[in-house]
């Protein structure tokens, strides 16, 4: 981060500076992490209130604080009426203080992650570029993310998420991107937005930080977001099935753990490799794709920095232990990413193919009908061998058990593991999938283990 005067800081959140006009050059909300040039933000969460802690942020040596109510310290203090507007609001003019900067912001249901890598991986080929470090992606995180930023970037890749309306639109105004985002429209949420039509609207709030005439790119294959048509800004489509999109794949084989296809734009054919599979990650790559192009990067470059892609955390990232070929896939689930996985699983080559399917969080009333169509459709697909965990994914079970899958529930981890343990030879093929929530990898993690002695 840049030297930045407390005088300033002040400005841009509207506050009054009591003491020295000192300098600081990192900005903290966690009072175990101050040093001598922080300044520190004291916000009021749920569980606790970090002015509380003003006297411990002093003796660990912070430079100065951000406070809402009067605290005992003799260190220079901004004083606000609200903190947590205050981290927005001095994010927001530090942001647009670092001159020549580009900002790709990205939200959408599912594929958000696996798109602001591949996207970074593409900017990261023109700009010195940072990104959003894990999910770093609320009012919170996302502040935090450009306070990481000083004079010697010229590119950020910011992810977006959101869970009710209103969310997007402040982290968009609070990163204004110079170019958009969507990546599709799913139920993920729907809990508290109603609908698709209203998550629609909610991750089309990207918008409101966004200059007119700026690009705003869309996956054209997703029926919400095809209907999205606006004067004001540029819209760049993506797309496998509608060719009407600007940039669209075709010729997609998987093989070996790869992914390869041709991306057809403006008349020209690049041939990509990335090295994962499933049609869900040639869309995240297509989007990347389109801000390579808009960019001005050329399309073998592009091409270049996809194939440098590596499946993080666990998100569909594929293992082979003890001849059994494992996806791990327990960061989260939706019903699109659960129908992808599926997808994933039914390609790779193997004498069974095996899922075992979590519970699907945050889906409200719409939960039951969502894990049902889950459970049919791993029986449309013939997966081999069925497990669930959880109590939504009893509905997964009950349907697949309909149509015909062998399928086995479970509600209880360690027996989960005890049949998985006895059930799984060489040459299977297993996914996990299931919501962050649900801890499905303490299962994988407990089968490595015991793969391992053998």
């Amino acid at each position: 981060m840049n030297k930045l005067k407390l005088s300033t800081v002040a400005q841009w959140c509207g506050g009054r500076l009591q003491g020295n006009d000192t300098e600081i050059d990192n900005v903290s909300i966690d009072s175990r992490a101050v040093n001598t040039t922080s300044l520190f933000v004291a916000i009021k969460g749920e569980r606790f209130d970090a002015h509380d802690f003003a006297k411990q942020v002093e003796e660990s040596g912070a430079a100065a604080m951000v406070c809402h109510r009067e605290v005992d310290v003799s260190i220079p203090v901004i004083y606000v009426e609200d903190t947590k507007k205050a981290f927005i609001d001095i994010a927001r003019n530090y942001r647009q203080s670092i001159k020549n900067l580009t900002v790709i912001g990205l939200t959408g249901s599912v594929g958000k992650t696996t798109t602001k890598e591949m996207t970074y991986l593409v900017a990261s080929k023109k700009f010195n570029a940072i990104k959003t470090q894990g999910n770093l992606n609320n009012d919170i995180g996302l502040p935090r993310t450009l306070f990481t930023l000083d004079d010697s970037y010229n590119g950020a890749v910011i992810e977006m998420g959101m869970s009710a309306f209103g969310e997007i639109s402040l982290l968009s105004k609070t990163c204004l991107p110079d170019i958009g985002i969507i990546t599709n429209i799913g139920v993920s949420h729907i809990e508290h937005l109603g609908s698709r039509d209203g998550i629609l609207k909610a991750k089309l709030e990207i918008l409101d930080g966004m200059k007119k005439g700026s690009t705003l790119i869309l996956n054209y294959d997703n029926d919400k977001l095809q209907t999205v048509k606006t004067a004001d800004y540029n819209i760049v489509s993506f797309g496998i099935d509608n060719k009407e999109a600007n940039v669209i794949a075709q010729n997609i084989t998987e093989k070996d753990g790869k992914t390869s296809f041709d991306v057809l734009s403006d008349g020209k054919t690049q041939s990509v490799t990335i090295p994962t599979i499933g049609i869900h990650n040639v869309y995240d790559a297509l989007a990347a794709y389109c801000v390579g192009l808009e960019i001005g990067l050329e399309t073998s470059v592009i091409a270049e920095a996809l194939g440098e892609y590596e499946p993080s955390g666990m998100r569909q990232r594929i293992k082979t232990i003890n001849g059994v070929t494992v996806i791990e896939d327990c960061y989260n689930a939706s019903p699109d990413s659960q129908r992808a996985a599926i997808n994933a699983l039914m390609s790779i080559e193997g004498d069974r193919k095996i899922a075992v399917l979590g519970d699907m969080l945050e889906l409200g009333d719409y939960s039951a009908t969502a894990h049902t169509e889950i459970g049919e459709y791993a029986a449309a697909k013939k997966v081999d061998l069925l497990y669930t965990y959880g109590e939504e994914s009893k509905n997964i079970a009950a349907a697949a058990e309909l149509n015909g899958v062998k399928v086995f529930a479970f509600t209880d981890k360690e027996e989960l593991f005890e049949a998985l343990r006895r059930e799984i030879k060489p040459s299977d093929v297993v996914l996990f999938k299931a919501s962050r929530g649900m801890k499905l990898e303490e299962v994988i993690n407990k089968l490595y283990e015991e793969w391992k002695d053998k």
